[in-house]
């Protein structure tokens, strides 16, 4: 089970026999033994990278379960008589990774010292990816995602707020309406970010940005967009957390959305036959005590949900 699944994974049969610490001639062979003791192939090997049947896909979909449930014996042995330990491997996207993270991190690993948490900074559609592949034991980011195949848990909720150039008329308001952004002054960040299509959904653009203004800019990052507003001039839409590292200058050229706020949910998620339930446990009860106070508050208020993942 576990040598089907790592070919699946990398496509690759010297590399899964190196991720599996077994020779390929051993790999090849319990392979083809499964194969054979099945009657159907599971991979076509005439293929470049080696890619599996239709019917070997199934196969190796149930693989994959089996092989967590399996794993899930020694994970209840350890919860009932050892502290929590072992790896924790979490992806997180781009637009609340710097900003989530520190509050934490630091908190979390002094709490749990026998953890070691891998984080990675990726799409959603990478985390996604990875979690499916066993790659990733869990992601922190905007849901709903509505895959059957994962289960999500809501950590909060994020309200959207506009960032400002000091010189744009937007600055004159204190309170905004989506539907008062003017486009032709909006940076967004680029296509794939999760975060670009709520924006889009929450101003019901029809049009491409890029086709308005004078420079072509391709933003991978929240820190690239408060720069360009500081230096072009425009407006663009940041995460609430990402407030948290303005200067006071910049802060003054926040303006926040009339209710209801527009938002985002913010959750963690998760393969639906996940293995390490008490590390995540933990790590949800961390991220959710290191939430700034006043976001707490939201809840009070009338909230916009938008997704466009």
């Amino acid at each position: 089970m576990h040598y089907i699944v790592a070919v699946d994974t990398y496509r690759h049969f010297v590399k899964a026999a190196q991720s599996c610490h077994v020779t390929q001639a051993s790999l090849s062979m319990m392979v083809q033994k499964l194969e054979e003791e099945l009657g159907v192939k599971i991979f076509d090997r005439s293929r470049h990278p080696v890619a599996p049947t239709p019917i070997g896909q199934k196969i190796i979909e149930q693989a994959r379960i089996v092989v967590r449930e399996a794993a899930k014996l020694k994970e209840i042995v350890e919860d009932e008589t050892l502290p929590i330990s072992g790896t924790l491997r979490v992806g997180i996207i781009p637009t609340l990774a710097p900003y989530l993270i520190p509050l934490f991190l630091q908190k979390f690993l002094s709490k749990y010292p026998k953890v070691k948490l891998q984080i990675n900074e990726l799409t959603t559609k990478e985390i996604v990816e990875r979690i499916k592949l066993t790659q990733l034991d869990a992601g922190i980011l905007a849901v709903p995602l509505n895959d059957p195949n994962l289960v999500e848990e809501t950590l909060f909720e994020e309200e959207f707020v506009v960032y400002c150039s000091k010189l744009d008329t937007q600055l004159q308001k204190k309170y905004l309406l989506p539907d008062e952004l003017d486009i032709s002054r909006l940076w967004l960040l680029d296509e794939g970010h999760c975060m670009r299509n709520q924006v889009i959904n929450l101003c019901a653009l029809k049009l491409s940005e890029r086709s308005i203004h004078q420079f072509d800019l391709s933003a991978a990052s929240i820190e690239t967009l408060k720069k360009v507003v500081d230096m072009y001039e425009g407006i663009t839409v940041l995460p609430y957390l990402a407030m948290h590292d303005l200067t006071p200058s910049q802060k003054n050229n926040i303006r926040f959305f009339k209710e209801p706020a527009p938002a985002r949910k913010i959750g963690l998620v998760s393969f639906r036959y996940f293995v390490k339930e008490k590390m995540l446990n933990a790590l949800r009860d961390e991220i959710q005590g290191c939430i700034p106070t006043e976001m707490h508050s939201h809840k009070k208020k009338q909230i916009l949900e938008i997704y466009g993942i």
